[in-house]
């Protein structure tokens, strides 16, 4: 920097270092043991009270945060131990830098030593492109930041395999975070399912002591043996087997109670050891006072407390097994990158001289790699021998194969065909496209709706009044009985006052349901963005999705969004005597030198009237002059040539015959701009271009207007070729000739009347307007900055999927008022039942395990709710859609 500044003010400028100008990090990091939405918005507390935090995203659903810092102020390393501070387990995934740097992790097995770990780091550091070595010898890895243009990670495994004793070190990709998510889903899975058989062994002999065999007579008496003054063999069965569960298998309920109260907070944890042990305990005071005491009468709620905790597992399983259902989408994307692939080595004329396989995570830019029919693309590049189809739906949602030939584009993750293509990469790691979508579909499952604000809320206070409420109403019930003021009648045989009031305190306890409120929106949104993905429409988020389902207003920009974004000659009209070819000839020698999108459409088509064997380039054209707003002359063959608007005919003085004005004034009716052709002076043709609509443009903006949404239109273009394009499309209200700046007041302008408004472009030119609308959308064909401001990104480029967009956002918001409906239904309900209104009129009253099966219950049916967007189907009005063929008139 130093020596940088000094060259500056060599020159005679001066120059300072502006320290603080940083570029942010960002990381992943799975964060284990959460269990409600108090645990979540503890770790989010936490996390931002770090100094150097400048934002931070915890995802109860998925169990990840994502935050993003300055590392000059704060490590991951420090996050993680804010992590484990506020009582959980944190793992890193990954860590994402500047937009011009990778990092990877490798992993060194082998004999080294110090010195060897040294020569390493000072090789990869002399490697040109790498930026930066992180070396960790407690776990035997090396981090490597580096620039992805100029070298990547077969070069470094190449440098360390080969400096120190070849043959005695092996290094391989180290994988961040130990497993993936939907392993790290696998292990808890199965942890919870060998829970609760443990349980089950030890809870269904305790169940079946208090509950069936008293009513078997010879059982009964075997049963209610007294061993020791009033203490019977019933007793001592539930105790021993009841313990087990209240003390090993239920650890984890004292585990999380501990660290929820260590931070000041509590949790459904705090709800589920207070209720058990309430239970539990209170059954050893029986049990105790029966074995000292030769009269003493009481009953035991061993089974109470077992069962519990059986079902709260039970619970706690089937919902861990039903919210790994919600993240399939991103698993099927992660899925999609073959593992390995086909390397090809040339050599300096550009000859195939061999080829290797190897792990798919090694391919660097630049490398040419070889796709064979069947076998998935490897990396994202273009082709540059071969020809084939290419299924891209895994990707695109575009179900027909797309030819590729010589130039053309392909996706990693996409699957070859027919043909064998020999490809060079050039995207690669993070920056390929399927890693992107990877990347916008878990920030969208990161990112909180502002409807989950409510859940947030709620959790802070919920607990302590649960169990303020469950105090109460064992006071209430106590105290009723003490003073009898409910007949005694009441208190079940078994029982006596202080028991009756101890489990209506029990079921209040157990009952409420922290958990339901917390799942109610993230695991909706999680189900609705990977459908979206998987149909093409790429929803950034639950904010999105809010804004999205509230739209009123749609702004469309024209070209490219309505209509294709490619220029096409759609007429020809030769005004002498000129055969087509020779007149299209000389027109496209002189375009050719033009970067127009207009002359580019000319040439294109006067290809085709070049013979298939002709390979030869234009005839040459000199003097070529581009005049800006008007066209181009030159000279071809000693001919002079003009290619323009009427303007600049009438500026070289050439004539415009009556049929030239009319076939001029008919192509701007109809949306066309008209070109006119001099030779010599004299005008020799008249060509039409146009940007045809896209295929199902008028049904769209119909099916829009069917669902009470306004459509507009704001373009750059004259007020000519807008107005004739909203007819075609029936679109009423047109902005035209309106600069970036212009397209955002207009969208702020109709919020200023009540809209929320939605913004569809592709440009960077529409990137101000997609910013300022409650909701961008993006087409998927255009450019990287209108993507990187909008909202949703339509992957397809397909109007239809504006309206499908619209219709999910609309289906998983419906969704997430459904889940909030059921969980704060449920506790609204199920508390005043657990704490016995019903008990006076209809003598019914919730046992604790029945109160604890309904909250583990509630759970599972908020997740299997977000569950059923799963078939979700696009409204029926886009499959009966006839797709219009583009119409290109060639005369």
């Amino acid at each position: 920097e130093e020596k940088i500044r000094e060259t500056i003010e060599d020159i005679g400028f001066e120059a300072s270092l502006i320290e603080n100008e940083r570029t942010n990090q960002a990381c992943r990091i799975r964060i284990n043991g959460m269990t409600c939405t108090s645990c979540s918005s503890t770790v989010e507390r936490a996390l931002e009270s770090v100094n150097g935090v400048e934002r931070a995203h915890v995802a109860l659903a998925i169990e990840e945060a994502e935050i993003h810092y300055d590392p000059s102020l704060v490590s991951s390393e420090k996050l993680l131990e804010a992590i484990e501070n506020a009582g959980f387990e944190a793992i890193l995934i990954s860590t994402r830098t500047g937009e011009d740097v990778s990092k990877i992790s490798l992993k060194i097995d082998g004999e080294f030593t110090d010195e060897s770990i040294t020569i390493i780091e000072r090789s990869l550091q002399a490697i040109h492109g790498v930026q930066k070595v992180e070396i960790n010898p407690g776990n035997d890895k090396i981090s490597v930041l580096y620039n992805p243009d100029v070298t990547g990670p077969r070069n470094f495994i190449r440098v360390i395999e080969s400096t120190v004793f070849a043959g005695h070190i092996k290094a391989t990709i180290f994988t961040e975070g130990g497993v993936g998510r939907d392993s790290q889903n696998q292990g808890e899975i199965k942890q919870y399912y060998k829970s609760f058989l443990w349980s089950l062994v030890f809870t269904a002999p305790v169940f079946l002591t208090a509950m069936v065999f008293m009513y078997i007579p010879g059982v009964k008496n075997m049963l209610m043996f007294k061993v020791v003054n009033m203490l019977n063999v019933g007793e001592i069965i539930r105790w021993v087997l009841a313990t087990p569960v209240q003390f090993f298998i239920g650890w984890r309920f004292y585990i999380g109670s501990y660290k929820a109260l260590r931070r000041g907070s509590a949790n459904m944890d705090v709800l589920v050891a207070l209720g058990t042990n309430a239970a539990y305990f209170y059954s050893l005071y029986t049990v105790l006072r029966a074995a000292t005491s030769p009269d003493f009468m009481g009953v035991d709620f061993f089974e109470t407390s077992a069962m519990l905790i059986s079902f709260i597992i039970l619970g706690k399983y089937l919902e861990v097994l039903a919210r790994g259902k919600t993240s399939e989408a991103i698993a099927k994307l992660m899925n999609l990158a073959p593992e390995t692939a086909m390397l090809l080595n040339l050599d300096n004329e550009g000859h195939v001289t061999g080829e290797e396989e190897i792990d798919g995570r090694l391919i660097q830019k630049n490398d040419i790699i070889k796709i064979i029919p069947g076998a998935k693309v490897a990396s994202d590049g273009y082709v540059i021998w071969g020809q084939s189809h290419v299924n891209e739906s895994m990707i695109t949602g575009e179900a027909r194969p797309v030819a590729k030939r010589k130039g053309d584009t392909v996706i990693g993750g996409t699957l070859n065909e027919n043909g064998v293509l020999h490809v060079k990469v050039t995207r690669v790691g993070s920056e390929s496209a399927l890693a992107q979508i990877v990347g916008l579909v878990e920030s969208a499952q990161l990112a909180k709706a502002p409807v989950q604000k409510l859940a947030d809320q709620i959790s802070k206070f919920f607990v302590p009044l649960v169990i303020f409420v469950s105090l109460s109403t064992w006071l209430a019930w106590f105290i009723a009985g003490k003073l009898h003021w409910y007949p005694e009648s009441w208190i079940p045989s078994s029982m006596v006052s202080f028991e009756l009031a101890l489990q209506f305190g029990i079921s209040v306890m157990v009952i409420a349901c922290p958990c339901a409120l917390g799942l109610a929106t993230p695991t909706a949104v999680m189900v609705g963005t990977g459908v979206g993905a998987s149909q093409g429409v790429l929803i950034k988020g639950g904010l999105a999705l809010e804004r999205a389902h509230k739209v009123t207003c749609i702004v469309f920009d024209k070209t490219g969004t309505l209509t294709m974004g490619r220029p096409v000659v759609v007429k020809t009209k030769i005004l002498n005597s000129m055969v087509i070819g020779d007149f299209y000839e000389i027109v496209a020698a002189t375009e050719v030198n033009s970067e127009h999108p207009l002359a580019k459409a000319i040439v294109e088509y006067a290809k085709i009237f070049k013979d298939e064997q002709e390979n030869r380039a234009w005839p040459e054209a000199r003097d070529f002059v581009s005049i800006t707003g008007k066209g181009v002359k030159a000279t071809v063959r000693g001919i002079k040539v003009m290619v323009g608007n009427k303007k600049l005919m009438c500026d070289h003085g050439v004539s415009i015959p009556d049929d030239a004005q009319e076939l001029l004034a008919e192509a701007e009716e109809m949306a066309q701009t008209g070109i006119l052709v001099s030779i010599n002076g004299e005008l020799a043709g008249f060509v039409a271009v146009s940007d045809p609509l896209k295929p199902i443009a008028r049904e769209a903006i119909s099916i829009l207007k069917s669902m009470k949404i306004v459509s507009i239109m704001v373009t750059g273009d004259n007020w000519g070729t807008a107005n004739s394009i909203a007819r075609e499309v029936g679109i009423d209200s047109v902005f035209a000739e309106a600069k970036p700046k212009q397209k955002a007041e207009k969208v702020k302008e109709l919020q200023a009347m009540g809209h929320v408004v939605a913004m569809v472009g592709d440009g960077i030119n529409d990137s101000p307007a997609l910013v300022a609308a409650d909701v961008g959308m993006a087409i998927g064909a255009g450019t990287d900055i209108a993507i990187e401001a909008a909202d949703i990104v339509l992957m397809k480029s397909n109007l239809e999927d504006v309206i499908t967009a619209i219709d999910l956002s609309r289906k998983t918001f419906s969704r997430i008022r459904l889940n909030y409906v059921w969980a704060l239904g449920y506790n609204l309900m199920g508390i005043p039942i657990a704490a016995g209104v019903l008990f006076p009129y209809t003598r019914f009253r919730l046992p604790p395990w029945i109160a604890g099966a309904a909250m583990a219950a509630s759970s599972v049916s908020v997740v299997c709710c977000s569950l059923l967007l799963k078939n979700y189907k696009r409204p029926k009005k886009l499959d009966n859609l006839e797709i219009r063929e583009i119409q290109v008139e060639r005369v």
